[in-house]
């Protein structure tokens, strides 16, 4: 039997990895303040599913917090502390794929919705729920072998739990960034925010994705240690973030021409839609004016067209305008003719 790990080497990771959890959770529930202030009319089942996030990541801190604490507080000094695991350690790992499987979930069901495709979102919830099964075979080991140097016999435990999940993040992420690239509609501004959208998607699935995958390789190379805690602990918080990103990304800042609610990877169905804030010619529309854009998803069909932006760089968009502006901006498009009474989706 191997001798107790280096008291540095088991309490400092975990306590790295309280601090950078509690700073991650700090992020996450501004993330979510924005979100319930921005988005009052959003589907209460959506912003139900946010509340459970937020309820779920505070008892997985609290979980974080006692297990940081008894070895530190309650055991003290003593031998024990550095070979038994804490009491509520197993909680961890249930607690983390309590979240982060639902957030795939639902990521899942959103893609089937945008793309109305099957496989993909198949795909991500056989993986989503592989990596809850493997979390939940965690829990359960760590509860009967609860010492530290036990903990490589149930290894292929953990690589399921930790692989299933990175790949679904990659899958998710790849699947997101081809969907957004191939809505992309030849304007500047619009293109603009797709490509913004695209690297958050990237972003935040890589952070999650590369999370996971240093927990692995942590507990893989440092078996005797709790390295693998440092990125373990944040990980169920950097789930809730990558989600609520791309929630609070479908509205961009108010600018002096364009004020616009784009959709995004997750929301470009119904709920798809853009104000902006036309400048048109002046001896045309001698004043400024808002107009609501709708964008059909389902439809390239659009009832009426207005002239946006000014000079040289002027073009029509669709809108719900009279029919007098109507008249008025399809003499000046710069469209091709077939392209003329067209709306593109996004």
């Amino acid at each position: 039997m191997p001798g107790p790990p280096s008291p540095q080497l088991v309490f400092g990771p975990f306590l790295i990895g309280l601090i950078l959890s509690t700073a991650t959770y700090g992020v996450m529930a501004v993330q979510m303040f924005q979100y319930y202030q921005k988005y009052r009319n959003d589907n209460s089942r959506i912003r139900y599913f946010i509340l459970y996030l937020f309820l779920a990541n505070t008892a997985n801190l609290v979980f974080e917090i006692a297990i940081v604490y008894e070895p530190l507080i309650v055991r003290y000094g003593t031998q024990r502390a550095s070979i038994v695991s804490p009491l509520l350690l197993p909680g961890d790992a249930v607690s983390v794929v309590a979240i982060s499987t639902p957030v795939q979930m639902f990521t899942a069901w959103r893609i089937r919705v945008i793309t109305g495709s099957i496989v993909l979102p198949l795909i991500i919830s056989f993986l989503s729920v592989a990596s809850f099964a493997g979390g939940l075979g965690v829990t359960i080991f760590v509860s009967i072998r609860n010492e530290f140097h036990q903990f490589q016999s149930f290894s292929s435990v953990i690589i399921v739990w930790l692989v299933a999940s990175a790949v679904c993040d990659v899958l998710i992420t790849i699947v997101l960034t081809y969907s957004l690239t191939t809505r992309k509609t030849g304007f500047s501004a619009v293109d603009g925010q797709i490509n913004r959208i695209i690297r958050l998607t990237v972003q935040t699935g890589a952070i999650t994705a590369v999370a996971a995958l240093a927990d692995l390789i942590l507990f893989l190379v440092f078996p005797t240690t709790s390295l693998n805690f440092i990125p373990d602990f944040p990980l169920s918080k950097l789930y809730t973030i990558s989600l609520l990103s791309t929630l609070n990304a479908r509205t961009r800042g108010r600018s002096e021409d364009v004020d616009e609610r784009l959709p995004n990877a997750l929301f470009n169905d119904s709920t798809a839609q853009k104000s902006i804030t036309t400048a048109t010619h002046n001896s045309m529309l001698p004043s400024r004016r808002h107009e609501n854009v709708h964008i059909y998803p389902n439809s390239y069909q659009s009832p009426k067209s207005m002239l946006v932006g000014s000079g040289e760089r002027s073009f029509v968009v669709q809108t719900m305008g009279d029919e007098e502006d109507q008249k008025r901006s399809d003499s000046h498009s710069i469209y091709p003719p077939s392209h003329s009474h067209e709306a593109r989706p996004i």
